[in-house]
């Protein structure tokens, strides 16, 4: 055995060591990941009358679900929230992350309290803002009495979808601000200081050194908040179940309602394309990422 050959042989253990630690996670994982996959791919297949009762269809569903129009009006109202999510929390939690205060003790009991909205249950997330914004007994909605909101506010389109995305603007910008804070609390004290000396405005000081930091994590904040965001239901759903007139049914709500009138194929056949619509997104991000951390990649 040559000298190099010996000098490999404990990266190729090293290897090998690894891959019995990943083993289990891989084996869990496609269990509980690909099997549910692969059944779903299969009933989307078949018109099923019953789990013993069913027939091939092939791409029948798929043919009739992108060729449907009120696909394309939930895909767009989904899209719409998303685009509303992203351009919403993303400033907002830039802006509080921005604003923490640099001193520890202050810092911890700041992140501390802006984290407190995602401790609470997202099924219990509806019911609380739905007792507030009560005309009777919610603080919230007597306080807004004030200033014209109405009791009947569900007969509103446009008041329920303000009442949506107040409601997961107040969940989840924490995620944003964590995520921001993070990558800020990386940034060297002496590029402040060197900032300063130089006369550097806060807008330059945010662009030329706090952007470039946070660049990777707001990249991972976008990817979260869309892939949550795109296929919203359990907030949503109780707010006003899709309504009104169908004005927040959104692609997960519509979906529910095929799962509750036990159409199983049309069901799988949106759980599937739904599926392939969010994977998509997510490799062009990590294709995005890929080109953040080398200018020099390949075109996607």
């Amino acid at each position: 055995m040559s000298p190099r050959q010996h000098r490999s042989d404990p990266a190729k253990l090293s290897s090998s060591i690894g891959w019995v630690y990943v083993l289990p996670a891989i084996v869990v994982l496609g269990v509980v990941g690909l099997v549910p996959l692969v059944t779903v791919v299969n009933y989307s297949l078949f018109e099923i009358f019953t789990l013993e009762s069913r027939y091939w269809v092939a791409a029948e569903w798929y043919e009739a679900l992108v060729t449907a129009p009120r696909f394309w009006a939930s895909f767009g109202r989904s899209a719409l929230f998303s685009l509303l999510v992203l351009s919403l929390q993303i400033p907002l939690g830039i802006a509080l992350a921005l604003s923490i205060p640099r001193r520890r003790v202050w810092a911890g009991l700041t992140l501390a309290v802006l984290s407190l909205p995602l401790l609470v249950p997202w099924n219990m997330i509806p019911s609380l803002w739905l007792s507030l914004l009560s005309a009777d007994t919610g603080i919230l909605g007597q306080f807004l009495g004030h200033y014209g909101w109405t009791a009947a506010w569900k007969g509103s389109a446009t008041l329920t979808w303000i009442v949506i995305l107040a409601m997961d603007t107040w969940h989840w910008t924490s995620l944003v601000v964590i995520l921001s804070y993070s990558a800020l609390s990386t940034i060297p004290a002496p590029l402040y200081q060197a900032a300063a000396i130089d006369g550097a405005r806060p807008w330059q000081v945010f662009r030329h050194i706090q952007l470039p930091r946070l660049r990777h994590v707001l990249l991972m904040a976008v990817l979260l908040r869309f892939m949550d965001s795109f296929m919203i239901y359990t907030e949503a759903f109780p707010i006003n179940a899709g309504g009104p007139n169908g004005a927040s049914l959104f692609l997960a709500i519509d979906l529910g309602e095929e799962i509750k009138a036990f159409n199983y194929g049309p069901s799988a056949a949106r759980s599937v394309l739904y599926f392939l619509i969010v994977l998509t997104v997510a490799w062009l991000f990590i294709k995005a990422r890929a080109r953040l951390d080398d200018p020099q990649a390949g075109t996607l």
